[in-house]
């Protein structure tokens, strides 16, 4: 069992739902990144997922483009996101899952890539454009330095697809809540509900619910139909316009997740 695996299984013994919040890494510095991924953990998240910068990232709305733009603009790599995950576990076993595309681990290597996420103490890795299909020697890889593998669920995956992403999923299964990018607007209604039970019925793993979330009541609402609550693009935003709101916002969010407002 990795980290992701253990902090789901007491979220599970505590009845608890997991807080995911979603930053651009090296946005504004990587400096800041270590003292957001801190700030994230001292304000309840259970678990962190960073964004590798990419130059075309077409699952993502302009809020997170625009991060990866300025982090790329500020020579942030695919390695120096992997060392400063390295920093990060002097002071912290927060797990920690790498949002990236497939372009840039192609570049560095796929052995290699995973080896030394692997050594730095990275638990996870989403990789949106690779669907689990094509994604042979990542499982393997993966498998192997016992990271977990992510895959992404629409509303519009069917049975088949279901099952798949079922199979090849480790650590949890990612629902996007709304077919389009990252930031769109999220609708809670049965059809949600329905989809996360959909995806139960052919896995036992956790379930966890992103793409659109902003306010703590939707983050609240979406806790009580799954196993977890992503947030991305507000944080992102909020990074870069209204820094000093941040602390409050994430724990605004872990209360509503908590049903405690």
């Amino acid at each position: 069992m990795n980290r992701i695996d253990r902090t789901f299984g007491k979220l599970k013994t505590e009845k608890r739902k997991a807080f995911i919040p979603y930053i651009m890494a090296g946005d504004p510095s990587l400096d800041d990144t270590l003292t957001l991924v801190k700030l994230l953990e001292d304000e309840g998240a259970d678990l962190v997922e960073l964004g590798v910068p990419f130059s075309d990232p077409l699952a993502d709305g302009p809020v997170i483009q625009e991060a990866a733009s300025r982090a790329l603009g500020r020579g942030v790599t695919l390695r120096k996101v992997i060392s400063t995950v390295r920093m990060i576990r002097r002071s912290s076993n927060i797990p920690i899952i790498l949002m990236t595309y497939y372009n840039p681990v192609f570049r560095y290597g796929l052995r290699r890539f995973i080896e030394d996420a692997s050594s730095s103490g990275v638990d996870g890795l989403i990789v949106p454009d690779l669907p689990p299909d094509e994604a042979a020697e990542l499982l393997k890889e993966s498998r192997r330095q016992d990271i977990s593998t992510i895959f992404l669920l629409a509303p519009t995956s069917t049975d088949k697809r279901i099952r798949l992403v079922s199979r090849a999923s480790t650590g949890f299964i990612y629902y996007v809540s709304i077919t389009g990018i990252t930031g769109s607007r999220l609708r809670i209604d049965r059809h949600l509900v329905r989809m996360v039970r959909r995806i139960k019925n052919f896995s036992n793993k956790p379930v966890c619910v992103g793409f659109g979330v902003k306010k703590p009541e939707e983050a609240a609402a979406v806790a009580n139909c799954s196993d977890g609550v992503i947030v991305g693009s507000s944080i992102v935003k909020m990074i870069k316009e209204k820094r000093g709101s941040l602390r409050k916002y994430i724990r605004d969010i872990r209360k509503a997740i908590d049903g405690l407002v």
